[in-house]
């Protein structure tokens, strides 16, 4: 796929990229990417690309010329164009998923207190980052180029491992162990290590079920759980009341 950045800042994206999935995933072709300022489309000698607000207040806003004109010069007949602002609807993996199957993703970054109401008719999409105020889209860029190529095939050396992701299957994921058996007084579980498949299976199912209520528990609405499930679930919660 081909991932195209609309940025005041092309030199912040020096060095995210250059390792992980990402590197992978550029290396072999599966991830191209390109970076468009819109400072080269301005026709003035200080290549201005904000203005004062109309109607006043503090800030400055990005000028819709050359903002416009950036987006136009990237975007292609199958591209997808998303603005990222706070105003935009929350990325998730969900969102990671069905931008990685793009042919060409627009990330349109903006800066100061935002961009010209007038350039939002251009964007398909707008996605906010999270619940915070960020300086500019960049970060937001870097975050969702990277949970897109970690999608793509072959960027993760076991791909299996990307399908038990937390929120890849609507919850989060079970706890993990390795080497030593023991830590500082800590055993590994005693089902990871006792070579059952499928009770390994149950518990990680179980464990993630019980940190998702613990933690996000507004995932497990949409859950849909067996009996046995139910009854794992009330029972731990009920421990943790009593223990508590």
């Amino acid at each position: 796929m081909q991932a195209t950045v609309i940025t005041l800042f092309p030199d912040y994206f020096r060095g995210p990229f250059d390792c992980g999935p990402t590197r992978v995933a550029r290396a072999d072709g599966k991830l191209a990417l390109s970076f468009v300022n819109p400072r080269d489309f301005t026709s003035d000698a200080h290549r201005t690309v904000d203005d004062y607000p109309f109607g006043g207040g503090a800030g400055m806003v990005m000028k819709p010329e050359p903002l416009a004109a950036a987006i136009e010069n990237a975007r292609q007949p199958s591209s997808l164009v998303v603005l990222l602002s706070p105003q935009g609807e929350l990325f998730s993996q969900a969102l990671a998923e069905e931008f990685s199957r793009s042919d060409q993703l627009v990330l349109v970054c903006g800066r100061y207190k935002g961009v010209d109401e007038r350039v939002r008719s251009l964007c398909d999409r707008e996605v906010s980052a999270g619940d915070y105020v960020l300086a500019g889209g960049e970060a937001a860029a870097v975050i969702i180029i990277e949970a897109i190529a970690r999608l793509l095939p072959g960027a993760v050396g076991d791909e299996d491992s990307v399908a038990t992701d937390s929120f890849t299957a609507g919850i989060l994921d079970a706890p993990y162990y390795t080497r030593p058996r023991e830590f500082r007084g800590r055993e590994v579980p005693e089902v990871l290590v006792s070579g059952d498949h499928s009770s390994v299976a149950r518990w990680r199912r179980e464990q993630a079920l019980k940190t998702t209520a613990q933690r996000r528990p507004e995932l497990l609405r949409t859950e849909v759980l067996t009996e046995s499930e139910r009854e794992f679930l009330c029972r731990e919660l009920e421990k943790e009341i009593i223990d508590g």
